[in-house]
């Protein structure tokens, strides 16, 4: 009898279709589809240039009304091998011919001339970050990833177009009530919002958005502070600034945001930014003139340098009020 039942066993055994033994069997697994929603700009799939899609000729013509003096800020602080830098960047600068070369001037007219070589990070000194700068997890603005940047031109600065706006000034040592702002300062929306009230200024889209600490003064007092840590913009504030519609926000410390990160979240204001929200940032810009003669709005212009391929530059913002 016992032999009987065995035998039946394998006959209905044998006698299942493939098909039900596969079913059986876990298929295999699909490929990856996660997805993020920030990865899918409002711009569009193809979108470059992010936030900077808010500025038009109306921005622009309503932006030189606000010229009434005439006066010209430069916002760069001077670039060279003593500028503080973040991390390991540096600059080295040689004038060619170099000392020692021969100096005999040549032909009827004499004529002589210096070149120069430069070898650099082009984030050093007063810099905007572009959209390639910093991502998440490999992604950047736009669901970009980092595979497709490197080695690309793609997200670069040399494709941004010419930045000609409404700059706001918003003086947080005035709201502070200090002349410096100090490291662990740092400014969400409540403290935007109650800074900007008490200057009588109203934050638009298509607005350049720049933030006065006094920090800057740390650069050649404290250079080693300056580079480390510092006051600054906070991830809630961040957003903040992105959903008025901002096309680039900056400070005058070394990266904007308040340094060291809140635990667990490294350059969190960058990633809310750049990646998330595609808004420029500018760092290391000197606001203390600005802020001496209580400039709350200007015309802001900005024609960064075209070198294709960078990820940030070394500028010289302009501020005409």
């Amino acid at each position: 009898m016992m032999l009987l039942k065995r035998m039946a066993l394998v006959v209905m055994l044998s006698g299942m279709s493939e098909t039900a033994i596969a079913q059986q069997t876990p298929p295999p697994a699909e490929p990856s589809t996660h997805t993020e929603p920030w990865w899918n700009s409002k711009y569009g799939e193809a979108d470059t240039i992010g936030a900077l899609n808010n500025l038009s000729p109306k921005i622009v013509k309503d932006a030189a009304k606000l010229i009434k003096t005439g006066k010209a800020y430069a916002l760069g602080v001077p670039t060279g091998p003593d500028t503080p830098a973040y991390g390991n960047r540096k600059i080295t600068i040689e004038r060619t011919p170099g000392p020692g070369s021969d100096f005999t001037p040549n032909g009827t007219q004499r004529v002589t001339s210096f070149d120069e070589r430069v070898t650099t990070s082009m984030g050093i000194g007063t810099q905007i970050d572009g959209l390639a700068h910093l991502g998440v997890d490999h992604h950047y603005y736009n669901g970009i990833e980092g595979k497709d940047l490197a080695g690309s031109y793609k997200l670069d600065i040399a494709s941004i177009p010419p930045i000609v706006t409404r700059g706001v000034l918003i003086d947080m040592t005035k709201h502070y009530k200090k002349p410096m702002l100090e490291v662990g300062d740092t400014y969400n929306k409540a403290e935007i919002m109650a800074a900007a009230k008490a200057q009588k200024v109203t934050i638009r889209k298509g607005d350049v958005v720049l933030f006065h600490t006094n920090w800057i003064e740390k650069a050649t007092t404290d250079r080693e502070l300056y580079r480390r840590n510092e006051p600054g913009l906070g991830e809630e504030g961040a957003q903040y600034l992105a959903d008025l519609g901002v096309v680039a926000v900056g400070s005058d410390t070394i990266a904007l945001e308040a340094l060291p990160s809140p635990p667990g979240k490294t350059f969190i204001v960058h990633q809310t930014l750049l990646a998330k929200n595609g808004v420029h940032i500018f760092e290391s810009l000197d606001t203390r003139e600005l802020a001496r003669d209580g400039a709350s709005e200007f015309l802001f212009v900005l024609g960064a340098p075209r070198i294709q391929g960078t990820v940030q530059m070394v500028i010289n913002p302009v501020a005409i009020r």
